[in-house]
């Protein structure tokens, strides 16, 4: 059995000025549950472009539809033991999306632009699409490897 604690819950609309306060609550959250420097970066980095990707692509630049955003804390069975993990699920009602087109550009395709998809996939542990009663979700993981945080900091 899995357990499982809710840490934050964000109801958001797709506006792209909102990206700067889920990335600085999410970048403090990250800090909190003890993850380094350089993963905190890469699990914001991850979720701003997946936020981006929903603003673009499923609300085609709307800035007044809902976007919900939860943050948990999930034990992650590993090699007989088990990690903490941060699980990280963004739903939205916008556009269903081909989960199969998900796959973003070749990286030999040198231009700006195309490349979310990669960083998230590089940035997170668990990248998964589903959609369900007219949302899609998309569920992150990122696996905590520090066992606790560092008080002080």
């Amino acid at each position: 059995m899995s357990r499982s604690s809710l840490l934050l819950r964000m109801e958001l609309r797709s506006d792209p000025e909102m990206l700067c306060v889920v990335r600085n609550a999410l970048g403090q959250l990250a800090a909190t549950l003890g993850f380094s420097e350089p993963e905190c970066r890469a699990v914001v980095l991850a979720v701003d472009e997946a936020l981006t990707n929903i603003i673009r692509h499923a609300y085609l630049g709307d800035p007044e539809q809902p976007i919900e955003a939860s943050f948990r804390r999930i034990h992650v069975p590993r090699d007989g033991g088990g990690n903490d993990a941060l699980e990280i699920v963004l739903e939205d009602r916008g556009t269903a999306v081909n989960p199969k087109k998900m796959c973003g550009r070749a990286l030999e395709d040198v231009r700006p632009g195309g490349l979310g998809l990669h960083f998230i996939r590089e940035c997170m542990d668990t990248v998964e699409f589903s959609r369900s009663n007219g949302r899609n979700q998309l569920r992150l993981v990122k696996i905590l490897h520090v066992q606790a945080p560092q008080k002080g900091s």
